[in-house]
């Protein structure tokens, strides 16, 4: 465990560029972390990510203090959020567009019709 102590504390300053020294309470949160599964893949991700974030100016640079990075909570939350991939939505289909050339000329007449009478009751309710 001491080995992957002082991998991930090296990992964690070379990708800040900080330069932490390693003190017992230091040590005892990374053991905390470690011991609780997570990865020196994981630390990079969630560095990786909060640096994203704060030049993008949604975090502020104490996201990265090691006090801050090593609290379990937040890190799982942290890289739980950086792995969340937004999906774009569907795009809604245009109310405007022109009817289906499939459509038959009785179909398009009663579209038509159907479209007046929502037309006629809504000024009816609106007092148009």
């Amino acid at each position: 465990m001491n080995e992957r102590i002082d991998q991930a504390h090296a990992l964690y300053c070379r990708l800040t560029g900080q330069r932490v020294s390693l003190r017992f309470d230091r040590e005892r949160l990374w053991y905390e972390l470690l011991a609780a599964g997570f990865t020196q893949a994981d630390l990079q991700t969630v560095i990786t990510y909060l640096q994203r974030e704060i030049r993008q100016g949604r975090r502020n640079v104490g996201a990265l203090k090691l006090s801050n990075l090593l609290q379990l909570d937040r890190f799982e939350e942290d890289l739980n959020i950086s792995r969340v991939a937004l999906r774009i939505p569907k795009p809604i289909p245009n109310p405007t567009s022109p009817p289906l050339e499939s459509s038959t000329p009785e179909d398009k007449e009663r579209a038509r019709q159907r479209g007046l009478e929502l037309l006629a009751r809504f000024r009816a309710e609106h007092g148009m």
